[in-house]
């Protein structure tokens, strides 16, 4: 019996080896990598250095990079109307002093012809060209370098509303801010160094009012 066992055991040996030793290994073949073509990152180029005064301003307030001019100066007025708004100017200024349009950067409303406090851009800031609101001054320098912003209101009357204040000092801040406009380089019209006499703007200037919210 011990025999038939051993005998059978190599038979297996025999035939079953062979038939391992002729199975083909895998073939191992050498693909190209497919990893992804390297791109490299994107950067995004900051619009301005001054990112830190621009997030909580309107938009319009900053002017085109093309475009933009390094400003000096800052020059309040009031209309000497009692109402008003910056399309309406405009008319008046080319209808009435045959200008190229509303004289002024920026026109500040006091809730009749425009929102109170609402602060209207115009195509002179937009296009930063020389403004048309302070004549006489020695090279034309104030309608040059310096802002004009208008505050609807006959000042010899009454005075801005505590809207147009809160809108007149956040614009200027921006203003100083972005160009480095010391406080005393902000004037009303009439005190403005050069400037032909005018009593603008009114008895009840904002300026002073400006420049305590202003922290001088």
């Amino acid at each position: 019996m011990l025999s038939k066992v051993s005998f059978l055991c190599g038979f297996l040996l025999v035939f079953g080896g062979c038939g391992s030793n002729n199975t083909r290994m895998p073939e191992v073949v050498d693909y190209p990598t497919c990893e992804p073509e390297s791109v490299p990152p994107k950067v995004i180029e900051s619009q301005s250095k001054l990112t830190s005064v621009q997030s909580n301003v309107p938009g319009d307030w900053l002017p085109p990079s093309r475009v933009e001019k390094k400003w000096t100066a800052i020059v309040i007025h009031h209309s000497a109307t009692e109402s008003g708004n910056a399309a309406i100017f405009d008319r008046m200024h080319r209808e009435e002093n045959h200008w190229d349009g509303v004289g002024y950067d920026f026109v500040i409303g006091n809730g009749t012809d425009s929102g109170n406090g609402q602060v209207e851009v115009t195509f002179r800031w937009r296009e930063q060209v020389a403004g048309a609101h302070c004549g006489g001054t020695p090279g034309n320098w104030a309608n040059i370098d310096a802002v004009g912003i208008c505050l609807v209101g006959n000042f010899n009357c009454t005075a801005a509303t505590a809207k147009q204040m809160q809108s007149l000092s956040k614009l200027v801040r921006f203003l100083q801010k972005r160009y480095g406009i010391s406080t005393s380089r902000i004037y009303g019209h009439s005190s403005t160094p050069g400037a032909r006499v005018t009593d603008c703007p009114g008895r009840n200037s904002p300026v002073a009012g400006l420049k305590q919210m202003l922290g001088s």
